[in-house]
């Protein structure tokens, strides 16, 4: 068994670096054949999952945040959500906001993590891939990523079109907003959940909600008054808010959480559910459903989007399972 560390030492607010010599001590404590690199930037644990998953390693793992965790799984596929190795993913969690361990019983205790690792047990669950635009484009405004009229147009700036793949969720709306505040430092002084809370409640204060057009499995619907759209996989998708779904470890579907016409009377109520984990009943102001592919059609006054906590493109987007699901070491239960 062969394994690839892939570790960021900033992760945490810096604080993960005597982490990274806690869990080196255990690979040579316990004879295990490894490799490691340490990363300078979240593209470099993207480079190196490449790296590694072209060299043919049992098991790469992610030592870092939700930001490592998030690069490396990208390099496990290619551009069309196929796997490029049979490459097990490990995953040691140093960072703030620990949404994939919690949903798939990764251990967050440093040693029980990596005796979970060493077992080599793992499941199989399907991975999130979206396509969206590395710039905001205004010739786009309203309309979806492959419409006919603009399939020409794509062709020609192709390097504005992007795929990456996340594990736990997508957010159109408020979120990208919410992930920028929460990751500008605040979860280093007062923890990640009050970081979280704060942030969404500081945006919430100054956000406008605006119209959005959204296809659900060719549906199309005219969502109005719109504050956020979550499309997820996980039951944890940011610090503390959870949804509780219906989904399995390898659905090919998202649950869609749409929070809408909320009033200051509203906030309470809504906050409360998604922070609570439990069942609710569909309101005007948040539903929960589920849809196989998700896409949301350029939006001029939010066009920004975030995944897996951090805001990374624009609209418009396009949300669809990976073709091929993804191995990853954790406490295997039956589901």
């Amino acid at each position: 068994m062969r394994y690839f560390l892939i570790m960021n030492p900033g992760s945490g607010g810096g604080k993960s670096r005597k982490k990274v010599e806690e869990i080196l001590a255990f690979f040579h404590k316990n004879r295990l054949e490894f490799d490691y690199k340490l990363t300078d930037t979240l593209d470099d644990a993207y480079t190196l999952s490449v790296e590694g998953n072209n060299k043919g390693y049992d098991t790469i793992v992610a030592v870092g945040g939700d930001g490592t965790i998030n690069r490396v799984i990208n390099g496990f596929y290619d551009p069309h959500g196929r796997r490029v190795s049979s490459s097990k993913l490990g995953v040691i969690h140093t960072g703030t906001s620990p949404d994939l361990c919690k949903s798939y019983n990764i251990p967050m205790n440093i040693q029980q993590a990596l005796k979970t690792i060493s077992t080599g047990k793992s499941q199989q669950i399907s991975i999130g891939k979206i396509t969206y635009t590395s710039a905001y484009d205004k010739r786009l405004d309203g309309q979806p990523l492959y419409s006919r009229q603009q399939r020409q147009q794509l062709s020609k700036m192709n390097e504005n079109v992007q795929t990456n793949y996340f594990a736990c969720c997508a957010n159109i709306g408020l979120g990208a907003s919410v992930a920028r505040s929460a990751n500008s430092g605040i979860r280093h002084y007062i923890g990640d959940f009050a970081g979280t809370f704060v942030s969404l409640v500081r945006t919430l204060l100054k956000y406008r909600p605006n119209n959005f057009l959204v296809s659900f499995d060719g549906q199309i619907q005219a969502l109005e008054n719109v504050y956020n759209i979550a499309v997820g996989k996980t039951t944890y998708i940011a610090s503390g808010i959870k949804v509780k779904n219906q989904l399995i470890s390898r659905d090919i579907r998202f649950y869609t959480l749409i929070i809408k016409d909320i009033g200051v009377a509203d906030w309470f109520g809504v906050i409360r559910k998604i922070y609570s984990g439990k069942n609710f009943a569909n309101t005007k102001t948040l539903s929960l459903e589920y849809a196989s592919s998700i896409e949301v059609y350029g939006n001029q006054i939010n066009p920004e989007l975030e995944f897996d906590g951090d805001p990374r493109g624009f609209l418009p987007c396009v949300i669809e399972t990976a073709q091929d699901p993804l191995d990853l070491i954790c406490e295997v239960h039956d589901e």
